[in-house]
C-alpha cells in the first residue's frame, strides 16, 4: 500500500449528505444497478481520454488498450472496478465526489415519486451516479491518477456515506480510477463472479470497450494460484456499428437507458447507415417522457458523436434542429476530422447534409408512430407537443411535415385532449370547405363556449381549439396545410365561402344596410375603444364579440410580449353585433342617448371578458351595470 500524505478529512456539502442518506435508507429496490452506473462512469472516463488523447497522444502513457476491470474478493467482501481512462487529480476527487451542481440536486429530488424501482433508476439522468455506490457499500474507496501527471500525484478518497470523507494524495503507478466496494454485510451476493457477469450482459453489454471478468481458475493440488487471467464478458463493439438484424430490441432499449440515463424504455428508435457521398450511422431515439430541462434552450443537448468509432463529444447539437432537442441518440461519421470541435462543427458543410438527413429521419420516425402506434404518439404529444409547436418556424423546409405531426384540441372533442391531426380535420371537412378554421384563447372553457363560435356550431363546421400560450405564435407561421388556408375565426371580417349559400350572404348584406344608422350610434358612443363597428355574421345567440383587426396581435401574443417587458403595438378592436339579438334589438330603440352610451359601453365590456381579457376600467363597468339594474327594479 502507497504511504499516504496530505491526508484531511473534509465535510460534504449539504445536497450530497441528502442524497447519501436517500441512497442509503430509501433506493435500495434495484440495487443491482449501482453497478451499471459505475461502468457507465468508467466508460464516459475512457471516452475522455480517448478523445483528449487526440491532440496529446503522450496521455496514454504507453498503455492504448483501454478497457474496465471488474473483480471480487469473497472472503474481503468486496467488489472492485478499474478503469485506464481519463483518472482525476485531487481537486478533481474533491469536486466530483464531494460536491453536486445544486441545480442538478434540486431537480432529482423534486422528480421523486415514491416508486422505489423508478426513483433508483433516476440516479444517472442528473449525474449522481457514483453514489449509488453506498446503496450495497458501507465503505468506498476511490484510488484515481490523472492522466499525464506523475505517479506520485494520485490520490485516495474513502468515505463511509456518513457526511464527511477523506482525502490522501499516494503513490499511483497506473493512470485511470480503481473504485473499492466494502459490501455491507447483507449484500456479500455480490461477491460472486457469476451474479457480477449477469448484471454486465443485462446492462452493459452494449458498452463498446472490454469489461473483462476474473476467469475461474482452479489451481492443481499442491500448485501455487495461477496469475489472474481476463475474460471480456460484454460484445465490446458498438451498437450502431452493428448490422439490424443482428440487434434485439432489448439491445436497443438497453443502449438507449446507457446514453440517455433514463430508466424507461424508448417509444421508437432508428437506425441507419449511410454510404455513397456521405458515410455515417446514426442510431436515434425518441424518449418515452420529457427530461426535467426540456424547456430550457440553453440546456445541453444534442447526439453523442464518434468519428470512426473514436468519441469526440457528448452532446453535439449541430445534427438537429432546436424543436428536436430531445432526441437521444449517436452519430458516427467517417467524414469529419478527429479533432472537430463545436465552432468547426457550425461551419462545416458536412454537417448541414446530416443535419438535413437525420431531421427528416427523425420526422419520419413520429410519422411512423403516430400511423402505427396512435396511443404512443398520443403519450409522445403530451410530453413533446409544445417542442414540436417550435418547428414551423425554426425548420421551414420541413414545415409541411411538422404540420402533419402537430395535435390540437377541436370542438369534435369534449374534453380539451389534443388528438386532431390537420389530416384528420380536413377528412372531415365539410363539402366546400377550402379553410382550416381555428380559435386562440387561454383556457380549454373560454375557447369551447366562446361566441365566435356560434355560427360554426349551427352549421356543424369543426374549429381547431388553441390553448397552448405557444399556439398564436405557431400560427404565425403556418400559413396553410395541404392547399387550404388556417382562418382566425375571431380575426378580421369572417368570410365562410362556399359555405355559405348566395341566399345567406343576400340577407346578411341587407340586414347590414338596415342597420347602419345603429353602426353610426355605436361608433359614437364607443369612440376611441374601437377600431371598427360593424354587424356580425358570427353571432346566433349572444348580442356582440369582439374581433382583431387582420394585422393586430391577438392576446396570446400581446401577452408574451408584455411578460418578456416588450413594448407592445397599439390597437383597437372590431365591435360585432348581432342584430336580430332581443338586446340589441333595444337597444337600436333606445332614444335616450346617455342611457344609449351605457348599454354599449356594457356590451363591449361583457364582450371582452367572453374573449378573456380584462377590463381596462372595471368600476365604470360596475357602475353602469349596477345603474341598470336600479333602473329594471324600480
Amino acid at each position: 500500500m502507497s504511504v499516504e500524505t496530505q491526508k484531511e478529512t473534509l465535510g460534504f456539502q449539504t445536497e450530497v449528505k441528502q442524497l447519501l442518506h436517500l441512497m442509503i435508507h430509501s433506493l435500495y429496490s434495484n440495487k443491482e444497478i449501482f453497478l451499471r452506473e459505475l461502468i457507465s462512469n468508467a466508460s464516459d472516463a475512457v471516452d475522455k481520454l480517448r478523445f483528449e488523447a487526440l491532440a496529446k497522444p503522450e496521455l496514454l502513457e504507453g498503455g492504448a488498450e483501454l478497457k474496465i476491470r471488474v473483480s471480487f474478493d469473497k472472503d474481503a467482501k468486496t467488489v472492485t472496478l478499474e478503469d485506464n481512462g481519463i483518472g482525476m487529480n485531487r481537486d478533481d476527487v474533491i469536486t466530483h465526489l464531494g460536491t453536486i451542481a445544486k441545480s442538478g440536486t434540486a431537480d432529482f429530488m423534486k422528480n421523486l415519486s415514491g416508486d422505489q424501482k423508478k426513483d433508483s433508476h433516476l440516479i444517472g439522468q442528473f449525474g449522481v451516479g457514483f453514489y449509488s455506490a453506498f446503496i450495497v457499500a458501507d465503505k468506498v474507496d476511490v484510488y484515481s491518477r490523472r492522466a499525464g501527471t506523475p505517479a506520485s500525484e494520485g490520490v485516495h478518497w474513502s468515505s463511509k456515506g456518513e457526511g464527511e470523507f477523506e482525502v490522501a494524495t499516494i503513490d499511483k503507478p497506473e493512470r485511470g480510477t480503481r473504485i473499492v466496494l466494502h459490501l455491507k454485510s447483507a449484500e456479500d451476493e455480490f461477491a460472486d463472479g457469476w451474479r457480477l457477469r449477469n448484471i454486465i450482459k443485462k446492462y452493459s453489454d452494449h458498452i463498446a470497450l472490454p469489461i473483462e471478468l476474473p476467469k475461474e481458475v482452479t489451481a492443481a493440488e499442491g500448485e501455487e494460484k495461477p496469475a489472474v487471467e481476463w475474460e471480456t464478458v460484454n460484445r465490446a463493439s458498438a451498437l450502431w456499428t452493428r448490422p439490424r438484424t443482428e440487434v434485439k430490441d432489448e439491445e436497443y432499449q438497453e443502449f438507449y437507458k446507457h446514453i440517455a440515463h433514463d430508466f424507461e424504455n424508448p417509444l421508437a428508435w432508428s437506425h441507419n447507415k449511410v454510404e455513397g457521398k456521405l458515410e455515417y450511422s446514426s442510431l436515434l431515439y425518441v424518449p418515452a417522457r420529457a427530461p426535467f430541462d426540456l424547456y430550457q434552450r440553453e440546456a445541453p443537448k444534442g447526439l453523442k458523436l464518434y468519428v470512426q468509432r473514436v468519441f469526440v463529444m457528448d452532446q453535439a447539437e449541430s445534427f438537429l434542429p432546436l424543436y428536436l432537442r430531445f432526441i437521444k441518440g449517436v452519430v458516427d461519421s467517417n467524414d469529419l476530422s478527429l479533432n472537430v470541435s463545436r465552432e468547426i462543427l457550425q461551419k462545416d458543410p458536412i454537417i448541414d447534409s446530416m443535419k438535413s438527413a437525420l431531421t427528416k429521419r427523425v420526422l419520419d420516425m413520429l410519422e411512423k408512430l403516430a400511423k402505427n402506434e396512435p396511443e404512443q404518439y398520443k403519450g409522445f404529444w403530451k410530453n413533446f407537443g409544445q417542442v414540436m409547436k417550435e418547428g414551423p418556424a425554426e425548420d421551414f423546409a420541413n414545415k409541411e411535415k411538422i404540420a402533419g405531426l402537430l395535435r390540437f384540441a377541436s370542438t369534435q372533442g369534449d374534453d380539451g385532449e389534443q388528438v386532431v391531426g390537420l389530416a384528420d380535420y380536413l377528412a372531415r371537412a365539410k363539402e366546400g370547405q377550402d379553410k382550416i378554421y381555428y380559435l386562440t384563447g387561454e383556457t380549454y372553457a373560454q375557447v369551447k363556449n366562446s361566441p365566435h363560435l356560434e355560427v360554426f356550431r349551427k352549421k356543424g363546421i369543426e374549429v381547431l381549439l388553441l390553448t397552448d400560450r405557444i399556439d398564436e405564435w405557431l400560427m404565425s407561421y403556418l400559413s396553410e396545410f395541404d392547399g387550404k388556408t388556417f382562418v382566425d375565426v375571431a380575426r378580421g371580417d369572417l368570410d365562410l365561402g362556399n359555405l355559405d349559400s348566395e341566399e345567406d350572404k343576400k340577407a346578411a348584406e341587407e340586414v347590414a344596410k338596415s342597420k347602419e344608422g345603429l353602426v353610426e350610434r355605436l361608433k359614437t358612443a364607443l369612440g376611441d375603444s374601437v377600431a371598427e363597428v360593424r354587424v356580425s355574421h358570427r353571432l346566433t345567440d349572444s348580442p356582440a364579440i369582439l374581433a382583431i383587426g387582420e394585422q393586430d396581435l391577438g392576446l396570446q401574443m400581446r401577452q408574451i410580449l408584455e411578460a418578456s417587458g416588450q413594448k407592445v403595438p397599439e390597437s383597437k378592436p372590431i365591435f360585432e353585433f348581432n342584430p336580430s339579438h332581443p338586446l340589441i334589438e333595444k337597444l337600436d330603440g333606445e332614444q335616450n342617448e346617455g342611457r344609449f352610451g351605457d348599454l354599449s359601453h356594457i356590451l363591449f365590456d361583457q364582450a371582452a371578458l367572453a374573449a378573456g381579457e380584462s377590463l381596462k376600467d372595471p368600476a365604470a363597468y360596475v357602475t353602469r351595470l349596477n345603474k341598470l339594474l336600479v333602473e329594471l327594479s324600480a
